[in-house]
């Protein structure tokens, strides 16, 4: 059973760092494109970064790009998403994905003002 297992998520104030890991299990994704995903309340999930198998990213959403940095460990079958200057409206539950298919339970990252 493939399992997609986020952490990392927490209270943060603003203008703090929070870093996020999924790790998967079940089946290996080194070969696999993987990204995060985030979805707002009230609002349509939305790609917030993905990078290649080969470990390069290859999308940041405007609203995150100088921000957040998205790596992975292949070795761990795990991706990471560092998210630095923190702002309210990063205020989300944010999901991890996997070959564009398989997704995670999500982690809840609140930002205050």
């Amino acid at each position: 059973q493939v399992q997609l297992v986020e952490s990392g998520g927490g209270l943060v104030q603003a203008g703090g760092s929070l870093r996020l890991s999924c790790a998967a299990s079940g089946r290996t994704f080194t070969l696999s494109d993987m990204g995060w995903y985030r979805q707002a309340p009230g609002k349509e999930r939305e790609k917030v970064a993905t990078i290649t198998w080969r470990g390069a990213p290859s999308y940041y959403a405007d609203s995150v790009k100088g921000r957040f940095a998205i790596s992975r460990d292949n070795a761990k079958d795990s991706v990471y998403l560092q998210m630095n200057d923190l702002k309210p409206e990063d205020t989300a539950v944010y999901y991890c994905n996997a070959a564009g298919f398989y997704w995670g339970k999500g982690t809840l990252v609140t930002v205050s003002s």
